[in-house]
This record gives C-alpha cells, structure tokens and sequence, in this order.
C-alpha cells in the first residue's frame, strides 16, 4: 500500500467521550502526554459524572475529555471540538450539539444498537439515517475489531473490550502523528503485575495505530508542529499538582516543614494525594476524619510553627469557617485552599463553578477580613500558592487561594522554575522576648505589632521567655491578655483589618490596550482568565478594540484599580456566579461594573466573549459592526 499524504496544521481541538466506564479520561490523558512530548502548546477540559459508575449507555453517565493543540500560544480547550470521538449513542447525542458542521465524528458502530439506542431517545440510528451526513462520519466496528486484534490474548471478551479505548488512542496517535512510547510507558507501569493485561492493552493500541495507516477510511494523516516556548524545562501539569508543587516550594522558601491537613472532596483531593508523596520534602499529611478536623490541625501546625494548610471545595469552606475566624483573631499564617465547584449544597461536585468568592470574602462572623489570592490557569496554581503562602507567613495571618475544578483538572505546560531564583520567604520566628516590664525583666508581648506589617511575633510554643496565650476570645493590644474592653476591641477589630488591607507586594492592575483607545475593558478573575484572552483575541480580529485585566489579588485590591475601571466607558466582568466579583467593585469604587454571567458548570466560550464584546461597543456606537472572521481567530 502507498505511503499516506500528511497534511499539516495549525491547530485541532479534539474530543473523547463514551461511558464512564469507557476510559475516556485515560484516553484522553494519554493522547495529551503523547502531545507534549512533541511540543505543542495545549489547553484540556476534563469533563465527567460525579457518580462512580452513572448508569451505563445513559446521558447522564456520559464522560468526556477535550484538548486543543496547536502550534502557537493556545488559551483555552476550544469552544468547539474539530473531532468527536463517540463510543455509544448516548456519547454522541450528548456532544454532538458542540461540534460544527463539517467536523470529523469518529463512533464505534457496534455499540449503536437497538438497545443503546433507545436508552437515549433515538428512534433511527443516526450512524445510518442521513441525519449525520453533514459531518465527516467514520462508523468503524472498534469493539470487534479490537475483539479480534485480540483473538489469542487468554482474556474474557468482556477484558478484551475494555481495551478499545486504547485501540481509538492508537488510531487517534496515528491521525495526528502522536508517539506511543509515553502510552507504552504508562501502560507498563500501571499493569506491570498483570502481564495479560499490560501485553493487550499495547496491542489494542497499535492495532488501532496499524489500522490507521492500512484502512481505506482515513485517507491522509496530520500533524501539528511545535509551539514556540522559552527555553527551559517543560512538563504537562494539571492545576492541583501545581498547587502542590507550589505549597510544597513555598514551605522549602520560608524553611517550614509543611502540615496538610485536609479532607478528601471534589475536585481538591488530588491536592491531597500529590502532597502525601512529599514526606522526605518536610511535608506531613493529614486526612482527617472531617472538614473541621482537618483545618484544626492544620491551624494547631501553625501554632507549633510550622506552615499549616488545608485544602477543600465550598461545602468544605462552610464547615472550616469557625476554625477560620480563630485564625483570624490569633493571627497565625494558614492557607485555605478552596477549588470551587458547582453549587449550592453537594450542587454540581465535577463541575467547576466561581461561586465562592463573597464566602470567603464574607463568611465570617465578626469583622475578619481575609487577603484572597486566585490562580488564573493549571499552572500558574504553582505561582499562586506561593503568592498566598508568602502573605500568610509575612502577615500572620490565614490567606485564601481559590482555585476551581476547570483549573483543577485541566492540564497545560509548565516551565519547571529554578527553586534557587524564587525569592525567599521569611518567616521571622520570635526567638527572644522584645519588651521590658517595669522592674527591667525581659517579657514577652504576643501582639507588639511590626510597624511595617502590623503583624505580631511568631513565636514557637516551648521557646523559653516566650510563653503567650492564645485563643478564641478577643485580646488585649500589645499584652495578649484576654480583654472585654470595648475600646481594645475596637482597636483590634481596626488593627487586624488595616493589616490585611496594607499588604505589600500587590502589583497594578496591567492593562492590554495595544491602541490606547478602546472604550471597553474586559476584567475577570480566576480562570477565566484564558476565556477572555481567547475571546479578546478573537473580537480584536474582527475589528473590534477592546481593552483587557485581569485580578490575582481580590482582597486587597491593586491599588490602581479604582483608576483603571474608571479609564473606560463600559467594563465587562465575566464570572462564574451571579456577579459576585461585580458586586465588590461596584460597592468599593462606584463604578457601573457589567457582569457577565454563567453558572452551567462549564467555562465560557471564547466565542461568547466575543460576542458580548461587539455587543457592548454596538451599544456605545450604533455605528459598529463586526467584521467578519478570520481563519487565525485564536492565534496570537
């Protein structure tokens, strides 16, 4: 047989989906490392049931994973996929509505029967009623043919079908000109003690890689050269393992042993699990037995001096926030992880979601005002979480780090830094007393604030002439003795907020504006900060100018924000949530902030954003019309 044609690309956005059962997030996750490795700058959006095992062939159970690669700067996973890949009719209906007319739909035909079918309301199949002839439709058999690939392998029928997800991986590899050592690799090392297993799941995937090069039904391969990156290191990271490398940094920055202490929730317990390999790092882990224990010890770690961590999702934050405002009123540095998700109550525990902004903003009792640090994508989770630790320890008090399952669970390259070029971060522990009483003996005073911080001595239980008290009930200024006095309590009250709203270190707010001229800014936080770079991109080339920000910090604000906001004519926030973000500038700088908001467990599209970009400028000028747009829409 001739030699292929390879036809090159740009950029693909493809899309796995099937039953939860199905591999599709293995798949998936593998065809992402595979792409790595050959340099492509990519975005994943892992998507899936909260149930173990959701009903079988139902839509409910449906799983999916989507990843777009390129050859340049990429943003986002894609609005829509460029290729679905369907295992069962329930996978198809479910995904179909997002891919474009034209695209390339790839189902296994063996699983459109009659049964399937009619689980999801299909009254025809659709693999053979015309109704998808406007896409570029492959039916392929992948059960049997894997089945067959199969044939002397000494596995059960039902061992030999699990494997056609590494057959579609293969076949996948071979379209777009992936590597399969990584796969092999991978493979090896998860089913190193069941040789039958290990030896047909590699031939299940060259199969598919050995069908793809022979079949008549694919007629040319593709392939997508390298991203132009920095020099450096790189690794494929998903958020939560960058948060943890980032806590794990930190820790080694200040030169504390770090304590987790956590309970397991989606989509935060991945954070758990990466740091409890850390042990010889100086990281200890706690999986409590709840959500209140777990931030307990953590809270009780910082008291003995070390760096405490807990890390949880909304539901989790509710039950920590007593434990919360302790450590607010004892003023010892604590990291409150909280990678959001759907809500509320138990709501939507896969999908993401940015609702939790005004909880850790407000949900306290008292006035107990917190800094909030958000990681904006997968890794910049790692520079966050130092970010959050270096203000916790700096200032003696507990941070918030909001993360989110979009961040968590998506993947894009990390340069791996240099930990000897990272700044250090000085934890300043107390070692001597640093008053004098009356008759001249040295004494030790728990809240003798630094003029430059207002943050009061850390000091370690044990360390001799430091004994203090610490707890609950409000306490005296200097002394720490416990003081019902309503002018100390003022006092306080004012102290620990102006320590919180005088945190240093706070950059400007930077502003995109290649013109200078736009009218429109487009501000966010979070992640949906790769969203509305996407979406600014593609409206600027359609003929709109718009400017563009972005927050990391949300408690306190840069101090140029106020300025910012009002530099433009309309300001567009989207969020994750009803407004929250918008509802804080609108109350602190009496700005008419516009929220844009969705709360479908999904993030926003690029195309959205667009869109309400143009909208917003038509409304400013009737006169303005987008243009129409261009085949590089996503490219920088």
């Amino acid at each position: 047989m001739a030699t292929k044609a390879v036809h090159r690309l740009e950029r693909v956005v493809i899309r796995f989906a099937g039953d939860s059962g199905d591999g599709m997030q293995l798949t998936g996750d593998r065809f992402t490392s595979q792409t790595a490795v050959l340099g492509n700058d990519l975005s994943t959006l892992p998507n899936f049931p909260a149930e173990i095992r959701a009903p079988q062939g139902t839509l409910p159970g449906v799983s999916s994973f989507q990843l777009h690669f390129a050859d340049h700067d990429v943003l986002t996973p894609g609005d829509n996929p460029d290729v679905l890949v369907a295992m069962n009719p329930a996978a198809l209906k479910a995904n179909l509505p997002d891919v474009p007319r034209g695209a390339t739909v790839i189902a296994d035909q063996d699983e459109f029967t009659k049964r399937n079918l009619g689980k999801v309301g299909y009254d025809s199949n659709p693999l053979e009623d015309g109704s998808l002839d406007s896409y570029h439709l492959h039916a392929l058999p992948l059960t049997s043919i894997t089945v067959d690939a199969l044939a002397d392998f000494p596995l059960s029928r039902k061992d030999k079908e699990r494997a056609k997800n590494m057959f579609a991986l293969g076949l996948l590899s071979w379209l777009y000109t992936r590597p399969l050592e990584s796969t092999e690799s991978f493979l090896a090392a998860k089913f190193g003690s069941k040789p039958d297993i290990l030896a047909a799941n590699v031939a299940a995937l060259h199969a598919g890689h050995a069908y793809g090069e022979t079949t008549e039904d694919f007629a040319v391969a593709y392939e997508i050269g390298p991203a132009p990156m920095r020099p450096g290191l790189y690794r494929n990271i998903t958020g939560n393992t960058a948060l943890a490398y980032g806590l794990a940094t930190a820790a080694h920055k200040a030169d504390l042993p770090l304590v987790l202490g956590a309970y397991p929730i989606t989509p935060a317990s991945d954070i758990l699990h990466a740091l409890s390999g850390f042990k010889r790092y100086g990281v200890t882990t706690i999986q409590a037995e709840d959500e209140i224990a777990g931030i307990g010890a953590a809270l009780g770690a910082s008291f003995g001096g070390a760096l405490g961590v807990t890390t949880t999702s909304g539901p989790g934050i509710a039950l920590k926030t007593e434990t919360i405002g302790l450590a607010v009123s004892l003023e010892l540095p604590l990291v409150i992880v909280d990678v959001q998700r759907g809500g509320p109550s138990t709501g939507l525990p896969t999908k993401t979601e940015q609702a939790d902004l005004l909880q850790a903003m407000y949900g306290r009792n008292g006035e107990a005002p917190v800094p909030i640090v958000a990681a904006q994508s997968p890794s910049d989770c790692f520079d966050a979480a130092l970010e959050a630790v270096r203000i916790a320890v700096t200032y003696r008090t507990p941070v918030f780090l909001l993360s989110d399952g979009y961040l968590a669970n998506g993947s894009e390259p990390w340069q791996v830094p240099s930990v000897s070029e990272l700044p250090a971060i000085d934890p300043d522990i107390a070692t001597e007393p640093n008053a004098t009483a009356a008759d001249g003996t040295p004494v030790f005073h728990p809240y003798l604030r630094d003029p430059d911080t207002l943050a009061r001595p850390w000091a370690i239980p044990g360390t001799p002439g430091l004994e203090h008290r610490v707890g609950g009930i409000e306490k005296k200024d200097v002394t720490g003795e416990i003081s019902y006095d309503p002018d100390n309590h003022d006092r306080m009250t004012r102290l620990r907020a102006a320590k919180v709203a005088g945190v240093a270190g706070i950059p400007d707010v930077e502003v995109d504006d290649p013109t200078g001229e736009a009218k429109v800014l487009m501000l966010g936080w979070g992640s949906t900060f790769g969203p509305i770079s996407a979406g600014v991109r593609y409206a600027r080339s359609t003929g709109a100018e718009v400017a563009q920000a972005h927050i990391r910090h949300l408690n306190p604000f840069p101090a140029n924000l106020g300025e910012v906001l009002r530099a433009y004519d309309r300001v567009i926030v989207p969020e994750m949530n009803m407004g929250q973000l918008t509802t804080m500038l609108r109350a602190e700088y009496l700005v008419d902030v516009r929220a844009l908001t969705q709360v479908r467990g999904l993030p926003f599209t690029a195309s959205t954003l667009s869109d309400a970009i143009h909208e917003a400028l038509h409304e400013l000028d009737p006169r303005h019309t987008p243009a129409p747009a261009t085949p590089q829409e996503e490219r920088a």
